[in-house]
């Protein structure tokens, strides 16, 4: 298996800057997956919020998680559990307003922490998206514009730790799947693994490395570019050692945000047929809730059934 792809975005702003914009878009092309190094956000800032995240799971979340654990029996599993993850997780929502002030239990400079790491997160995700608008010959701000929707995009982080498993090989970290949104941002542990990509068929790690952020697409880029980028399944391994930390802030369309193929991409289609459906993006969303852990063509297929509901007065105007 050829190497994971790591790309160091300070080069953008020297001669590498072309080698460099073809490797993001090998990455979003034959991988779906990639690692960023010198990404801009502080590492200071990376190593409190690590910091923050540990001591928070530790005083918060850990006894509920074996609380869990002891009231559905999962320590003594004899055979595969397949709808249940092995993992703790909370929900911070960013925009398009924050619930950090509504849960109860994180302390004042976590929160703090928490809100500047998510300001940085939406620069670079920002940054990013038209980073592949330029790849792909759209208009600058074109994917952020279809993200848009009535009130600006749905950005958000879900804060997992994934305990020590004693039955690794039965229960799954979190079991394989492709992300419904648009484009994501993983803050992940330096030092235990278990983030697995599927490519050509293989299960491949993706490395944990210091200060990274590793990023990959969800089912919306792959719409909205009709399929030359695409959405990766993908599922996280639980290990019998150490505690992994992970951090995954998800930059999605608006609620009432219409994805559809963007117009020039389908033009330049051979046959020049779109092959994937338009819809409202809580459509899609309120599908892919019960359907998250299956294959993503079959909701693709159930959303270009319903397309005839979608209105054109709906779509965002680039």
């Amino acid at each position: 298996m050829e190497n994971f792809p790591v790309i160091d975005l300070s080069k953008l702003n020297g001669e590498e800057r072309a080698s460099t914009m073809e490797l993001i878009h090998d990455a979003c092309e034959n991988w779906g997956f990639f690692e960023l190094v010198n990404h801009g956000i502080s590492h200071d800032l990376m190593d409190t919020v690590e910091r923050l995240t540990k001591e928070h799971y530790k005083k918060c979340m850990e006894q509920r998680f074996k609380e869990m654990v002891e009231s559905n029996g999962l320590e003594a599993v004899q055979s595969e559990i397949n709808d249940m993850d092995w993992e703790s997780t909370f929900f911070l929502r960013h925009l398009p307003a924050s619930n950090m002030h509504e849960i109860p239990d994180l302390e004042d400079d976590y929160r703090k922490a928490m809100k500047e790491f998510a300001v940085g997160l939406q620069k670079l995700a920002e940054q990013m998206l038209d980073l592949l608008c330029e790849n792909l010959g759209l208009e600058k701000g074109y994917l952020k514009k279809v993200f848009y929707g009535s009130k600006g995009p749905n950005f958000g982080t879900k804060v997992s730790n994934y305990p020590p498993c004693p039955k690794p090989d039965l229960i799954k970290g979190l079991r394989a799947h492709t992300d419904a949104g648009g484009i994501i941002l993983l803050f992940q542990d330096d030092k235990v693994s278990g983030l697995q990509l599927l490519k050509d068929d293989q299960w491949v790690d993706v490395p944990p490395m210091k200060h990274s952020i590793v990023i990959n697409l969800g089912d919306q880029l792959e719409v909205i570019t009709n399929g030359k980028y695409k959405s990766v399944m993908h599922r996280v391994i639980a290990q019998t050692d150490g505690n992994r930390m992970s951090l995954a802030s998800f930059y999605n369309p608006g609620d009432d945000a219409v994805i559809y193929p963007a117009p020039s991409l389908v033009e330049k289609e051979a046959e020049k047929n779109q092959i994937y459906p338009k819809f409202v993006f809580d459509d899609y969303m309120k599908l892919y809730v019960g359907l998250k852990f299956q294959a993503k063509e079959p909701r693709f297929e159930a959303m270009k059934a319903m397309e005839s509901t979608v209105t054109p007065g709906a779509i965002a105007t680039v």
